[in-house]
């Protein structure tokens, strides 16, 4: 059985972690798996965006499978955190937008795959945590740097120094989500996709990377790397295309260039 399934809809693809009988933790496996379909999914150019979720009613993904991590040296713990790191990273740095269906509980491991995807969803069920530190460490795939970003330090700070878990009613209210779900939480992801799988790709990036290096820089130099950018999508013949399509009152038809 595949520990990660791939399952293309219409202009979406669905990812979901499938070890039900733990949680869909996160191992050597899964880690080969995910990098695996990021290559896949990287190939396919009718895809437009990927949601993420786990299998089973209970779990997105509990975490990291913490027997990989017993008797381990401070080096080899140090590569299973940039083997983390590193897969995430290529999940955010996709050229599409990615959506983590949070359809039970995302913890430690689970909630920093979640960050590093570009949007949120989660059923009003799930439970949310980074409980690393009630383990004697830290979040290690990216949890410390991306949730502080996201939220703010004190706040990120408060689920991190104190390891609790928070329902999705309070995830929202801290910034963590973009949605709360009643329902199905992958059909009402693959609905929030529809926003955006018909604009172009080439555009969102821009943007997206207008969003992400600003925040880093004082205002200043953010409002350049934001003119820099805006020059650059101006020069694509999607940019020439939805200028044209807008005066010729029709809908436009982009390519991704």
């Amino acid at each position: 059985m595949a520990v990660v399934e791939l399952e293309a809809r219409q202009a979406c693809m669905i990812l979901r972690l499938n070890r039900p009988e733990a949680l869909n933790a996160l191992n050597t496996d899964v880690f080969a798996a995910l990098n695996d379909a990021i290559d896949e999914v990287t190939g396919m150019d009718a895809i437009r965006a990927l949601v993420i979720t786990g299998t089973g009613p209970k779990a997105f993904c509990a975490g990291a499978d913490i027997k990989e991590f017993i008797g381990r040296s401070p080096i080899e713990m140090r590569g299973l955190a940039e083997r983390g790191q590193k897969t995430f990273a290529r999940l955010a740095a996709l050229r599409m937008p990615t959506i983590a269906a949070i359809n039970g509980v995302a913890l430690g491991g689970g909630l920093e795959l979640a960050l590093a995807c570009t949007f949120r969803l989660a059923h009003s069920s799930a439970r949310l945590g980074l409980p690393e530190v009630k383990l004697g460490l830290l979040p290690g795939f990216g949890g410390t740097q991306r949730l502080t970003r996201l939220i703010g330090e004190a706040r990120a700070l408060e689920l991190i120094l104190s390891g609790r878990f928070i329902d999705a009613a309070e995830a929202d209210r801290f910034g963590l989500l973009n949605r709360v779900v009643e329902d199905d939480v992958v059909a009402a992801a693959l609905a929030f996709a529809g926003d955006f799988t018909g604009l172009s790709l080439t555009a969102q990036g821009f943007a997206r990377a207008a969003v992400t290096r600003g925040a880093a820089l004082p205002l200043d130099e953010g409002l350049r790397v934001e003119a820099e950018l805006f020059a650059l999508a101006a020069t694509t013949e999607d940019a020439r295309e939805g200028c044209a399509a807008f005066v010729e009152k029709r809908p436009a038809v982009f390519k991704d260039r």
